[in-house]
């Protein structure tokens, strides 16, 4: 039953990233530096006293980054010749229809899924972090929106947990939450063993109702509060996760989470300038002809057609966002 991948999706997600936040504790116990004399003043306000049972929840594409992360991460692998700019075309063409149409075809969800567990297959775990890490700071970094920046630095400051929630993979969260100095990631799990990817994922990409199912697990292993903790999506995808929360926001909305925003009195933060949501179907015909532009270039100049993707691809992305 689609549910039940769902719910195992979730489930492992919250499990990995319970386990990476013990670790990380863990870590800071055996490294933690001796105290230093501090009078009374200084020990009561040194640090912010963490706010145990409120967190905050962020989608990761188009809410925290701009554009697809996994298409960065795409191209990032595309100039290391891990695969090549035709695999990146078609990852491309499906992600700009589900931008485009605001709908997942189940065919494309299952080819894509399919494309990119053949290429972790016999790899190791360790090797696509190194790589996110990479990538990360090459093609992601500069495209965190300030804004929303901004506001999971305000739940930290508060004290309070703030976790990514994404279908991209775990391992490539993250290093993102990382990079960020965030809490950690529920991201879409790929089944290892002895650290070596089988080409498996345990459940399901975490989309749609497997977020809320990651968010209420994390919760329920973390004493979490659910009314007392904020979510932010900027798609209506995420409305499970939304509704989950006591504080729903909606960041640079598609139409139908913006319409959704306002029957429901959630509030909307719009970080994109002069492109409205609504605007979804203008670009379309323009963006996919840019791509099949790139496509029919001349395949053998394999130099021509990566510079030509790479403006296509960020004139898509640009438009998307």
């Amino acid at each position: 039953m689609p549910q039940d991948r769902h719910s195992l999706a979730g489930e492992a997600a919250a499990e990995v990233a319970h386990e990476a936040l013990r670790a990380l504790h863990s870590e800071g116990d055996e490294r933690a530096a001796p105290e230093l004399e501090l009078d009374e003043a200084e020990k009561e306000y040194d640090e912010v006293q963490p706010d145990l049972t409120a967190a905050a929840f962020f989608d990761v594409d188009n809410t925290l980054v701009q554009g697809a992360s996994i298409i960065h991460f795409a191209r990032g692998l595309v100039a290391r010749d891990y695969f090549t700019t035709r695999d990146l075309l078609g990852f491309v063409f499906m992600q700009l229809k589900f931008r485009l149409t605001g709908k997942e075809s189940s065919e494309d969800a299952k080819r894509g899924k399919q494309r990119a567990l053949s290429f972790i297959e016999g790899r190791s775990t360790a090797e696509l972090r190194r790589l996110g890490a990479e990538i990360y700071d090459e093609l992601i970094a500069g495209k965190i929106w300030p804004g929303t920046r901004a506001l999971a630095q305000m739940h930290l400051d508060a004290g309070q947990q703030v976790w990514l929630v994404t279908a991209t993979p775990v391992e490539l969260a993250q290093t993102i939450a990382e990079r960020l100095g965030l809490t950690g990631a529920l991201g879409t799990v790929a089944e290892s063993k002895d650290g070596v990817f089988t080409g498996r994922l345990v459940g399901d990409l975490l989309h749609g109702l497997g977020k809320a199912h990651a968010v209420r697990a994390l919760a329920a292993r973390e004493g979490l509060n659910l009314k007392r903790c904020t979510a932010y999506s900027d798609s209506s995808n995420d409305v499970p996760m939304l509704s989950l929360v006591g504080t729903a926001v909606a960041i640079n909305p598609d139409p139908e989470l913006r319409e959704i925003a306002r029957i429901r009195g959630w509030e909307v933060r719009d970080y994109r300038t002069a492109r409205k949501a609504a605007r979804v179907g203008v670009p379309s015909a323009l963006v996919l002809g840019v791509l099949a532009g790139a496509a029919t270039a001349v395949i053998t100049h394999r130099e021509q057609l990566h510079a030509a993707l790479t403006r296509a691809l960020n004139a898509a992305l640009l438009r998307t966002d």
